[in-house]
C-alpha cells in the first residue's frame, strides 16, 4: 500500500486531502478496517467519541479488537443518567479500554449560563452548546481525526454518511456508517455484549436525562430525543458555524 502523503507540518493539516487519501483505501471496508486505517494514518492524533449509550458497545468492542489504547472521549454533561455512567464503567472493564477520558463542561460556562441547571428547558440548543459542543471543541484541539458510532439508518442528516468527512479542520470517521440495524444487533448478540440498562425500559437512544424519553413500537429510535421539538442533534456532529447559526436563532 502506498504510504500516506506528507500532509502535516508543525502548524498545518489538510483534512480534505486526508479524506481523499482515506476514502481511496477505506471507503467500502468493514468497520474494523476503517478504525485500523484511521489509527495508522493519525496515530495518537485519533480518538473515538462515545456516549456509552444504547448502541455504543458495538463500536467500542470493534475498536478494542484493533487497539485497547485508543483514546475514547466521553462527555459527562452533568445531566446524564446514572445508569449511563455505570454502563460506561462496565464496558471499560469488559473491553479492557485503557484510555477513556471524561470531558466536563467549563464550570464558568455553567455558572454563567445555567446557574439553576434548567437551561435544557428554556434553551436546549444553548444547553447542548455549553455542555457538549464547547467541551468537545476544546478537547478535540489535540486531535486531527475523531470517530463516532453514527449510522445512516438513524436517518435525518445521518442518512448519507460516508466513512470519512472533513469538518472544522479535522476528519470525522464513521466506521459503522453503512451498517444496518440488523448488523448492529447481530454483532452484539454474536459477541455477547451487555445492553445499556435503560434499553429494557424502552429507551432506544440515550442522551441527557431531561431530554431523553422512551419510544413506542414503530417510532424512529431517536424519536425520544428532544421529543416534541424540531431539534434532532445535540450539535457535536454539526460544524461550529452551524452551531453558531442555530444559537443565533435563540
Amino acid at each position: 500500500m502506498t504510504a500516506a502523503p506528507a500532509l502535516k507540518t508543525a502548524d498545518f493539516f489538510d483534512p480534505l486531502t486526508a479524506v481523499d487519501y482515506l476514502d481511496a483505501r477505506y471507503a467500502n471496508v468493514e468497520p474494523e478496517e476503517v478504525i485500523d486505517g484511521a489509527l495508522k494514518y493519525f496515530g495518537r492524533r485519533f480518538a473515538l467519541v462515545s456516549s456509552f449509550g444504547a448502541e455504543s458497545a458495538v463500536l467500542l468492542h470493534i475498536a478494542s479488537q484493533v487497539s485497547k489504547d485508543i483514546p475514547v472521549l466521553f462527555l459527562d454533561t452533568g445531566k446524564l443518567f446514572g445508569e449511563t455512567k455505570r454502563y460506561r464503567d462496565q464496558l471499560i472493564d469488559l473491553l479492557g479500554l485503557t484510555d477513556v477520558r471524561s470531558i466536563s463542561p467549563d464550570v464558568n460556562d455553567t455558572q454563567r449560563d445555567d446557574p439553576k441547571g434548567a437551561l435544557w428547558n428554556q434553551n436546549p440548543n444553548k444547553c447542548c452548546y455549553i455542555r457538549k459542543v464547547a467541551p468537545m471543541a476544546r478537547v478535540l484541539e489535540g486531535f486531527e481525526g475523531w470517530g463516532s458510532g453514527r449510522k445512516r439508518y438513524q436517518g435525518g442528516v445521518r442518512s448519507l454518511l460516508p466513512h470519512f468527512e472533513a469538518s472544522d479542520g479535522r476528519v470525522k470517521v464513521n466506521p459503522l456508517a453503512f451498517w444496518t440495524k440488523d448488523d448492529v444487533l447481530d454483532y452484539k448478540e454474536r459477541v455477547d455484549l451487555p445492553d445499556h440498562p435503560l434499553v429494557s425500559e424502552g429507551f432506544a437512544s440515550i442522551g441527557c436525562m431531561p431530554c431523553t424519553d422512551r419510544v413506542s413500537d414503530g417510532e424512529d429510535e431517536r424519536a425520544g430525543r428532544w421529543r416534541g421539538q424540531a431539534k434532532t442533534e445535540c450539535g457535536i456532529h454539526l460544524s461550529l458555524a452551524e452551531n453558531s447559526r442555530i444559537l443565533s436563532k435563540g
